[in-house]
């Protein structure tokens, strides 16, 4: 899949920086920095999965909105912060210290350029906490510069429905929403094994879970074998298809409100 050239025209790395420079003087400028991560995702997925869902749904999200919007995007952040899959061969981790280091000091430089948005547009989940304390760091650094951390999977309504308990909250990695998504983005990508994996062997104590109000630090080598955390058996092409609408639609709908609004309150808006 080839960016669109409207999208293209939303990439600061190709713009000459006279560009850049009148860029950042709109009202509301926006940059969008794409995360992802390098680690594995079962035998059947890339070990790009996260950076790729990054990358190839914000071109398609930039490439819808109307072009006067002043939005902008960054190259995709592609190695992460993944020390839960270290055992699988193939995860490359960043330490956490390097990767907040890189957010704060790209998001000092783009408000000494003039930008006041910086959206974290995050598809790994590992990493949710870690760009939410990158961004606040870069926030207290940086006063005049908005920092959004966001999760992919988490924005856009009406994901949930469209996936089956209890895959909707036990399908932690590599299970049936990835499988499929990149079945519809990349399926030459996607290997012919299913695992079902890291299945709990008993419920948690009530009150506590994998993931949510009172998650637990887990490793994937705790629970899988495959590195799967889910079920991917039933992964096709068309629920694969109806996620990447969600997602796009969804995304569009919220950088569109984002950019209409003043949000979020800063030193100026302050009574």
């Amino acid at each position: 899949m080839t960016r669109s050239s409207t999208s293209g025209q939303r990439q600061l790395e190709m713009l000459q920086w006279p560009q850049l420079q009148r860029a950042a003087a709109q009202p509301g400028s926006t940059v969008v920095w794409p995360f992802g991560a390098f680690e594995q995702h079962g035998p059947q997925l890339p070990l790009g999965t996260d950076a790729l869902f990054a990358d190839r749904l914000l071109d398609q999200v930039l490439a819808a909105l109307p072009t006067a919007l002043p939005i902008w995007r960054l190259p995709v952040q592609s190695l992460g912060f993944s020390p839960e899959h270290q055992s699988f061969p193939g995860t490359l981790s960043l330490p956490a210290e390097l990767l907040i280091a890189q957010i704060t000091c790209i998001g000092a430089q783009l408000a000494d350029a003039g930008f006041q948005r910086l959206v974290l547009f995050n598809a790994h989940g590992g990493q949710i906490a870690l760009l939410q304390v990158a961004a606040r760091q870069l926030r207290a650094s940086r006063p005049e510069l908005a920092v959004l951390p966001c999760f992919l999977w988490s924005g856009p309504k009406g994901i949930g429905e469209l996936l089956p308990e209890p895959e909707r909250s036990q399908g932690l990695h590599a299970g049936l929403a990835e499988t499929s998504l990149m079945l519809q983005l990349v399926p030459e990508l996607v290997g012919p094994e299913r695992p079902i994996d890291g299945v709990l062997p008993e419920p948690p104590p009530a009150g506590w879970s994998l993931e949510g109000s009172v998650p637990e630090a887990w490793l994937t080598a705790d629970l899988s074998s495959s590195g799967v955390v889910g079920d991917s058996r039933g992964a096709n092409q068309g629920l694969g298809a109806a996620l990447e609408q969600r997602l796009v639609e969804g995304w569009c709908g919220l950088f569109t409100a984002l950019l209409g609004s003043s949000w979020p309150p800063g030193p100026a808006n302050r009574p």
